[in-house]
């Protein structure tokens, strides 16, 4: 059996991909900074909603950025 992962998780997690190379606090406020810029209110919504059920398959920086955007 196949899973669709969410759109904004594989794009929260290519973000991660691109930004991971910072140091880990400095790599996770690039991260919520980029989110909070540039993207949608309703897919920022989703996002948080993911990490809230449990965040499976999510990269651990974009569950810190998104606890950093609150």
């Amino acid at each position: 059996m196949t899973t669709t992962v969410p759109s904004e998780c594989r794009m929260a997690n290519d973000i991660a991909r691109n930004l991971g190379h910072l140091p880990g606090e400095e790599a996770t406020e690039a991260i919520a900074g980029h989110i909070g810029r540039f993207w949608d209110p309703r897919m920022r919504s989703r996002l948080h909603a993911f990490v809230d059920a449990g965040a499976e398959g999510l990269d651990p920086l974009v569950v810190a950025a998104v606890k950093l955007l609150g």
